[in-house]
This record gives structure tokens, sequence and C-alpha cells, in this order.
């Protein structure tokens, strides 16, 4: 709904708003649904994973979506702000994973990323800039977007040596034979509440941490106020972000990753950090909001 709309035709729009449609819903990802898959247990340690995942996690109708707002990516006034503003946020965030934490094992001080649904390569493009950066592997199984990607780091051919844009679902990436190949920090921003079978999805994404490394994800709590803020407002009334981005019914909470989390063996008590967006300001920490709307989580691979 365009900004100008009268009042009034918002107040008709609410009515009509059905009254379940405002109350939270037990998703897949919740505690029956959101079952780890089993994962293949006679790994050759001498060669990558044998078989890639029969299952996919890729949603057709999310791939036909974001496809279309491709070219407006790398506009930091267009359907891709709020992205570039919360950018900031990400980095300041693993940095506060990585130094609660500090990994003396590590032989090196940079880092290995992996950013799955890395998109038109906000995050990407910034992380392979930073100093503290070894490489930067992004996979995106978005035809489209992964071109505006791969157009925009060519502008900048300091990016070549540690950028590397690859086309596919993380299912389909080979996984690393030995730990030293896996990765210090997987990034899945603004990325879980696009696909489908959420657990399998985090069971692969896992799969690529090294020991002492980091999985590190930002997503939306499923709440009556998120549903407002981000399909009522955002989509429909203020036009801010474009119609169909947003499925209330795929956001994911954070207590729900919690428990994923409490039964798998070998990861740490999580980190989580819950922001809002302010307009003017931008997006700010602000304790407590991952129980009603944006929230950043991590989990550290035990070493």
């Amino acid at each position: 709904m365009a900004p100008s709309r009268a009042p009034v035709a918002v107040l008709r729009q609410l009515r009509q708003v059905r009254p379940y449609r405002l109350l939270p819903v037990r998703l897949m990802l919740s505690c029956r649904s959101f079952q780890s898959s089993r994962r293949n247990s006679s790994t050759n340690p001498e060669h990558s994973s044998p078989s890639q995942p029969s299952y996919s996690s890729v949603n057709a109708s999310e791939v036909a979506h974001f496809n279309e707002l491709a070219a407006e990516w790398w506009d930091p006034h267009g359907s891709s702000r709020i992205l570039h503003l919360m950018n900031p946020l990400r980095h300041d965030f693993i940095r506060d994973c990585q130094e609660s934490a500090p990994d003396t094992t590590q032989p090196s001080p940079k880092l290995r990323y992996l950013d799955v649904g890395c998109g038109g390569g906000i995050f990407a493009e910034s992380a392979a800039r930073l100093a503290t950066t070894e490489s930067v592997t992004a996979v995106d199984p978005t035809p489209e977007v992964l071109k505006v990607a791969r157009l925009h780091a060519a502008k900048d051919p300091s990016l070549a040596p540690k950028l590397n844009y690859v086309a596919g679902a993380i299912e389909t990436l080979p996984l690393p034979a030995m730990a030293e190949g896996k990765y210090d920090v997987v990034s899945l921003f603004e990325v879980i509440e696009h696909v489908d079978k959420p657990a399998t999805f985090l069971d692969r994404c896992g799969e690529f941490v090294r020991p002492g490394g980091w999985l590190v994800l930002s997503t939306i709590a499923r709440t009556w106020t998120s549903w407002f803020t981000t399909n009522f407002m955002a989509e429909d009334v203020l036009g801010i972000v474009p119609k169909g981005t947003h499925n209330w019914d795929k956001y994911i909470n954070e207590e729900e990753l919690r428990k994923y989390f409490a039964r798998k063996q070998g990861w740490s008590q999580p980190r989580v950090m819950g922001v809002v967006y302010v307009p003017g300001l931008g997006w700010k920490e602000v304790g407590g909001s991952e129980k009603v709307g944006n929230y950043f989580f991590a989990v550290r691979k035990d070493l």
C-alpha cells in the first residue's frame, strides 16, 4: 500500500484481517517437526561427503520473488535499503562472538567465511574487504541476483583474490573433507525464513563450520508485533519492502532455535542480540526485542 493511502482505507484493511492471522501459530520448525535430518553415518575422512543430500531447501517461489528484485539490490534507497542499513550490525555481532570465545588453537587470525543465501553480496563484499578476512565463499540459488553480485564485485578488482560466488543451494556445495577446509564463520543473514525444511537446512549449514567456528544468522520472531511491522506496515502500508518478501508463517522464534540446538551435540550456548529498526536512525540493538521481532543468533561449534 502506498504511503499516500487515506487513513480510512488503512482502518478498513485492518478490519478485514481475520483474528486468527494475528495469533502466533506452530511452525514446522518447532518441537515435533524441527527434527534434525539424519546425517550420513559413514563419512570417509579422506574424501568429501560421498553424496549430496537428496533434499533441497530452495523454495521456487522465493527464488522467483528475489529474481524480480535483483536490479535494485545495490540501490541503498531501493527495496534492499533495510539490508544495507543492517549490515554494520552483522559485523558487530560476529566480532562480539569472536571476542567472547577467543580460539587459541587457530593458526591464523584471518577468517574464512561461508555466506549462505548471499543475495547480491552486501555482506559478502563487506566481509571480503576486511583486513581480518582470508576468504569469502558466497552461495545463492537465485540466478539474477547472483549475476548482480558478480557484476558489482567486478567493479573492485581487489576483491577477486578473496571473494568467490557460487551458484546453487547449500546442499549442492561439496563438503570439505577435513576440518581445516571448513569455515570460521558460516552466515545465514535473513535467509532461514525463506527456505523450505529449515531444520535440515541448519543441519547442512552446520556441517561446514570448523571446530571452534561460528554459525551466525539473523531472522524474525513469529509474533503479532512482527506480523504488524513487517507484513502489514512495511509491505502493505508504507511500501518500504516489496509485497511478498515476508511469509509470517515461516518466521522462527528465538526459543525454537534454542531448543533445536539444545538437542544437538557439539554446539555452545547461543548468543542472541535483538535489534529494532528506528526510522531516521537505522537498526539499533534493543535488549529483549528478540522475543518480538528481528534478532541475531549464533552458536559456536565445540573444539
